[in-house]
């Protein structure tokens, strides 16, 4: 996710591959904070999941290969990234995938639990 202003709502689809894509809810002020929604999106399905500002968004590849398509309400700055531990039991995810053979960025095994997450929205 992008903070302040910065924030950015996407529209996510696969193209082809199937993924398991995810929303949390960041907003500290909202009755669904820290609640998240799982959507399997496929090239084969063609559904896609918006994903409104105050919300961190990560997916799990199901498919030997997956090819996306973002568009976004804002333009990408690098100062203003943020995220959320990948594996962060507080949030109850799952990815539906052997998660200790996944390959998942240092970074994002690095990012804050929900409960330390500075508030930003």
């Amino acid at each position: 996710f992008q903070k302040g202003e910065h924030a950015q709502a996407k529209l996510v689809r696969v193209i082809s591959g199937e993924v398991l894509d995810v929303a949390v809810d960041i907003r500290r002020n909202s009755p669904t904070f820290g609640q998240h929604v799982a959507v399997r999106l496929s090239g084969e399905n063609g559904q896609q999941l918006l994903i409104p500002r105050g919300f961190a968004h990560g997916f799990s590849v199901l498919s030997e290969t997956a090819v996306f398509a973002y568009k976004c309400d804002n333009f990408y700055a690098k100062e203003a990234e943020g995220g959320l531990c990948v594996n962060d039991p507080a949030l109850g995810i799952d990815w539906q995938i052997d998660m200790s053979r996944a390959n998942v960025l240092e970074r994002d095994l690095n990012h804050p639990h929900l409960k330390d997450l500075e508030p930003c929205f």
